[in-house]
């Protein structure tokens, strides 16, 4: 089951059994937390890519962001 299968029910819930699924999902997301770290290594460096003077990255979002809006301005002329 997908989330967009899942929505609906949701919002059917009760406030009380909704709260109870928050809860029930903030206790995954901090189970996959504990695992997706206890795969680190204690005392080991690990390197993190930084957009700081990315420019050849710049240009591409630029660009991309420039064709995505071009796109919704010609679907807003033809309604």
């Amino acid at each position: 089951m997908n989330l967009n299968q899942l929505i609906p029910s949701l919002e059917k819930l009760s406030p009380q059994d909704k709260l109870k699924a928050i809860q029930f999902l903030a206790k995954q997301l901090e189970q996959d937390d504990e695992q997706n770290l206890s795969s680190l290594t204690e005392n080991k460096t690990y390197e993190v890519w930084s957009p700081y003077d990315a420019f050849s990255a710049e240009a591409v979002l630029t660009e991309m962001l420039e064709k995505h809006s071009q796109g919704l301005n010609k679907d807003s002329n033809h309604d």
